[in-house]
């Protein structure tokens, strides 16, 4: 089996799906080796290639606010990337291609329901006085 060139690939995808910037999948395989570092890590060390959809996720916020700080939202945006949700359309357009590959539980599902990106990305920058003030959402 041939090995598959990541520019190449890249390319194929967005010829097919040019929702996101050629950045955005050049972020997702750093972050990808990121995360499994990490992952790895809390596993004492043990070697897992494979990381969960919510591991990702993870890895991901970490990996963008030690890249972009308090800029990461503002570059997922001129990205395409708007949520979490597109973050699992990038990793499945790589499967698609078989840059990435997936087990039988992976789907995009696994993105639907992570964070919010002002919480995960602007909200760590916010002085403190702004988050004093913002509303505590009503406890019903």
């Amino acid at each position: 089996m041939q090995e598959v060139n990541f520019d190449e690939a890249v390319e194929q995808i967005l010829a097919r799906d040019p929702r996101f910037h050629r950045d955005a999948y050049l972020f997702m395989r750093e972050a990808l080796d990121f995360t499994q570092k990490l992952v790895g890590r809390e596993n004492q060390g043990k070697v897992r290639h494979h990381v969960t959809g919510q591991e990702l996720l993870g890895g991901l916020r970490q990996y963008a606010l030690q890249q972009f700080g308090p800029m990461a939202a503002t570059v997922f945006e001129e990205w395409g990337i708007r949520n979490c949700k597109d973050f699992g359309e990038i990793v499945f357009n790589m499967v698609e291609i078989s840059l990435l590959k997936r087990t039988e539980k992976d789907s995009r599902e696994d993105f639907q329901n992570g964070y919010d990106f002002t919480d995960a990305f602007c909200k760590p920058f916010w002085p403190e006085s702004k988050l004093k003030a913002e509303p505590k959402p009503a406890v019903k």
